[in-house]
């Protein structure tokens, strides 16, 4: 059964925003503020995450406007590199890109959830005696915040049986969460900025320089804002399902991702309107500690339902995206051909989309919301950036092959791209490793990814043998 073309441009967008803003922006600022100590520099790294995620969707652009199929970068490093590397990012997505992202941004709805359910959970004394191991990784503590994990699983596996019933009762879902979180976003910035509560001055003054330095600070947290700013793939995963893809699919990009940058540096501004960058640096909930400063403690509970709103719609678009890549895969045959098949009664991924919703879970039971995010960040953009080599090799390849979109500023958007990004990947395996050597982190989260994705090579090779 060929996939039915049901999300219209409109969907499209609704998709993209939907996938970028969820919990990230609710969430990451405050430990940004910690890492950076200045609130200057907080705003530069908001942008520059922005400009250089943009640029990374005007690259997919050009290459899902040249390749409108379900499976989205499996199916472009397929055509650039090959079955196995296309085979290794197919997996990697599964195991810990999109799963990984799932899984955190449910951590947090979840999370926020409990400032209303006030979920129970185990002692320290119990969580800490439960304790796995990974040699050279890392310990994970499964039963903490047991509750909060919980009722997240709850809602990723809710989601993924709304999406295994019907596309469009999906799309609904989502053009609907997502102007409900603009609209909760609109609230939220102009309650704050109208407060009167808060100094300009927070702008650009005040700040402590953290210990571990500018550079250091200014990498991690821009793991921290790319973290915020991922989900605009999710877009290209399910091209073969969009009407018009050619078209459609770059300017969503365009219109999505800008969008996002705009709420994002909108919202970082509101935060220090009314919190100094240190006050907001020593905040567990940096939106609640806004709003109440802004609007008094009454609000508290208001802003705790609003990012429940805004983070439950971005899992619904993660959801129904990132299964894709592994439906793909699977039709392909190069993993469990049973994740190729379409639902005889609905028509869609159904058992890949069941796939993923029980490893995310496994993933909120055994994982924290900074090693989640920490970890699918750094393999997410190591996928990125091979996929900006690979417009390099395919103009060269095919020069003379229609493409309905070409990059805005190719070559230098692509190799500025393409540096950055290298750069950042290195600086941040340091870091990592650094970090760990000095108990300063229990896991080295970009090391755990690559183990995770080196999984991968034993099971490739025990698909061809098996066919």
């Amino acid at each position: 059964m060929s996939p039915v073309k049901k999300i219209g441009y409109r969907s499209t967008v609704a998709l993209v925003i939907g996938s970028v803003i969820g919990s990230g922006v609710f969430m990451k600022p405050a430990d940004m503020a910690a890492q950076l100590g200045s609130p200057l520099w907080l705003t530069i790294v908001w942008v520059i995450a922005g400009i250089f995620s943009l640029f990374g969707a005007l690259v997919y652009a050009e290459l899902g406007a040249m390749m409108p199929e379900n499976g989205g970068i499996y199916v472009y490093f397929r055509k650039l590199f090959g079955d196995f590397p296309a085979f290794l990012y197919g997996w990697a997505a599964f195991s810990v890109i999109n799963t990984a992202a799932i899984a955190a941004i449910a951590f947090v709805c979840a999370f926020y959830a409990d400032h209303f359910l006030h979920l129970p959970g185990f002692s320290t004394e119990q969580v800490n005696a439960f304790v796995w191991h990974i040699p050279f990784i890392g310990d994970l503590y499964p039963l903490k915040d047991f509750g909060v994990k919980s009722l997240a699983i709850f809602l990723v596996l809710f989601l993924t049986w709304l999406n295994t019933r019907s596309l469009k009762a999906g799309s609904y879902f989502q053009d609907l969460s997502t102007a409900l979180k603009l609209a909760v976003i609109a609230a939220l910035v102009f309650g704050i900025f109208f407060s009167g509560g808060g100094s300009v001055a927070n702008f650009y003054t005040g700040g402590t320089m953290p210990s571990t330095g500018l550079i250091s600070g200014i990498v991690a947290a821009l793991t921290g804002a790319f973290f915020a700013y991922d989900g605009w793939i999710n877009v290209s995963s399910m091209a073969g399902e969009i009407r018009d893809p050619q078209r459609n699919i770059p300017r969503s990009l365009w219109v999505g991702v800008l969008a996002c940058v705009v709420v994002y540096v909108a919202v970082n501004q509101a935060y220090l309107y009314v919190l100094p960058v240190d006050t907001m640096a020593g905040s567990p909930l940096v939106a609640s500690d806004a709003i109440r400063v802004a609007l008094g403690n009454t609000s508290e509970a208001v802003v705790a339902a609003m990012i429940v709103v805004c983070t439950f719609g971005a899992i619904n678009g993660n959801v129904m995206a990132t299964a894709r890549i592994t439906y793909a895969m699977g039709k392909d045959k190069v993993f469990f051909p049973a994740t190729g098949r379409d639902h005889h009664k609905h028509g869609t991924p159904a058992n890949a989309l069941w796939l993923h919703g029980i490893w995310t879970s496994l993933f909120i039971l055994t994982g924290s919301f900074d090693m989640l995010a920490n970890m699918f960040v750094f393999i997410t953009w190591v996928a990125y950036g091979m996929g900006a080599i690979g417009i390099f090799l395919l103009r060269r390849r095919e020069p003379n092959v229609t493409r309905p979109y070409k990059i805005w500023g190719h070559p230098f958007v692509t190799i500025a791209f393409i540096v950055f990004t290298f750069a950042y990947l290195i600086i941040t395996l340091y870091s990592d490793i650094s970090n760990y050597l000095d108990n300063k982190q229990p896991v080295i989260n970009s090391v755990l990814g690559l183990a995770i994705t080196l999984l991968g090579v034993p099971i490739y090779k025990w698909r061809r043998n098996s066919k």
